[in-house]
């Protein structure tokens, strides 16, 4: 029987996004109709769509998988290195991202400095939510954001406090939720959503540290249209700089005070006219953000040389 020509195994095709990723299976949807999601898989191996791409697919008769022959150019993608410093594209197009911390597990500010090193890196705007607030306050160093610029909001998917603030934030941008595991992630958006789209743990009790609940990436469109992603919680995490001389360009204040330095090159450590270092003496540059710039410099410096 003589093979059917490949147009006539096409019922029908278009632009969609991934809404998903679960290794080689994704879930896609359109913009359209985001909340009806379809299978799909690849053409090949050589493709490898992040939650968040748009791409090209179509069916095939006789099967219920849609077919991803195409990846749209992307306006931005989130990186890590993997462990073998190569660099890892974690989610794509990204419109804003919502850094979430809170007082149990214990906050590691640092991992939250280097999620907004990479969405300045990115030029994405922003902002850090403050989670489990019945827990306790924000701290001087949660706080301290928005002596830099950033938006800081407290928030409680417990009691709703702060959800609406959170809504009205997240209104106009596809968002993706980033931090520690067990931060609250999936319950922040479950309270945005209003239902349980995403499922939660308990804290583990032996460590404090989460419990890894969200597993792949996934693109999340409220009934009220805010289009939010779900990343899975990280225990570490750095964004993947090609050259430490812009590690400094991922710190708003550390980049302005930059402007100013004697020399050019300065790497804001000890040389001579440094006015970042300035910045730290007189109290402008907090030590804490300096000494987390140190480190994601020093950490870059190891990716890059192959010494992780």
């Amino acid at each position: 029987m003589a093979k059917r020509d490949h147009q006539q195994t096409v019922e029908s095709t278009g632009h969609m996004r991934v809404s998903a990723n679960f290794g080689r299976r994704f879930a896609l949807t359109s913009d359209d109709t985001p909340e009806h999601a379809v299978q799909a898989r690849t053409s090949g191996k050589r493709l490898r769509p992040v939650t968040g791409d748009r791409v090209l697919a179509h069916t095939l008769e006789g099967e219920s998988d849609w077919l991803i022959t195409r990846i749209l150019d992307r306006d931005n993608e989130l990186v890590r290195p993997d462990a073998r410093g190569r660099p890892e594209v974690l989610a794509a197009n990204i419109e804003r991202i919502a850094v979430v911390a809170c007082p149990s597990p214990a906050a590691d500010f640092f991992i939250v400095d280097r999620y907004l090193a990479a969405a300045q890196l990115m030029g994405v705007p922003a902002i850090v939510v403050w989670n489990k607030s019945e827990l306790g306050d924000a701290p001087e160093d949660a706080l301290a954001y928005r002596h830099i610029g950033y938006t800081l909001i407290e928030t409680s998917a417990k009691n709703r406090s702060g959800i609406d603030t959170l809504h009205a934030a997240l209104a106009d941008k596809r968002s993706i939720f980033v931090g520690q595991s067990g931060v609250g992630k999936s319950s922040l958006i479950n309270a945005l959503c209003g239902d349980e789209r995403q499922r939660t743990a308990d804290i583990s009790h032996g460590s404090d540290e989460g419990k890894h609940t969200t597993v792949a990436a996934q693109l999340i469109v409220t009934t009220s249209g805010i289009a939010l992603i779900d990343s899975p919680g990280v225990r570490d995490y750095a964004p993947s700089i090609q050259d430490v001389a812009h590690v400094g360009d991922g710190f708003i204040e550390i980049a302005r005070a930059a402007q100013l330095c004697k020399f050019a090159n300065c790497r804001h450590r000890a040389e001579p006219g440094c006015a970042v270092k300035t910045g730290v003496e007189d109290g402008e540059i907090q030590q804490r953000r300096y000494t987390s710039f140190l480190r994601l410099a020093q950490l870059t410096r190891q990716l890059n040389e192959g010494r992780y």
